[in-house]
């Protein structure tokens, strides 16, 4: 006799809001009004990493944060990405994170993470449409920049 554990997979809500916001991401700018109508990452004293799943019409279906990291980092990882997105049916995903310093330019680490998290998206055909950094004065677009 051998013991087999048996799984199920579930996602849970952990709670729902009305927020006054783009029904439909046809911009980088509904992203950021997405973010600040459920977030306060701009006046976060540490970068949080998250991202907006979306169905086939740009909708947003969910929101999920990553990562809660330092004044100046954050580790996240594709597998808790892509794995949160299957869960809820994504078709694609917008990423975000906040910049604490308040400058939204990003930086080398950002530029990489986006760069393999494209690639994953890309072999899992859950593509990423942008990925938004949020300042205390000012958003950046990382697909507006030509960075993605």
């Amino acid at each position: 006799m051998i013991s087999i554990n048996i799984f199920s997979v579930k996602q849970v809500r952990e709670r729902e809001g009305f927020y006054d916001c783009p029904a439909n991401i046809g911009s980088p700018a509904d992203a950021n009004k997405a973010i600040k109508a459920v977030l306060d990452l701009n006046n976060e004293a540490v970068e949080k990493f998250g991202f907006f799943s979306l169905n086939s019409k740009n909708a947003i279906i969910g929101l999920h944060i990553i990562g809660v990291g330092t004044l100046n980092a954050t580790l996240v990882h594709p597998r808790e990405i892509f794995k949160a997105a299957i869960l809820n049916n994504a078709a694609s995903i917008i990423l975000f994170h906040n910049h604490p310093s308040g400058n939204p330019n990003p930086s080398p680490e950002d530029i990489l993470l986006t760069s393999n998290l494209v690639a994953a998206g890309n072999l899992l055909q859950i593509p990423i449409l942008d990925h938004i950094i949020i300042g205390e004065y000012e958003f950046l677009s990382l697909k507006e920049k030509g960075l993605m």
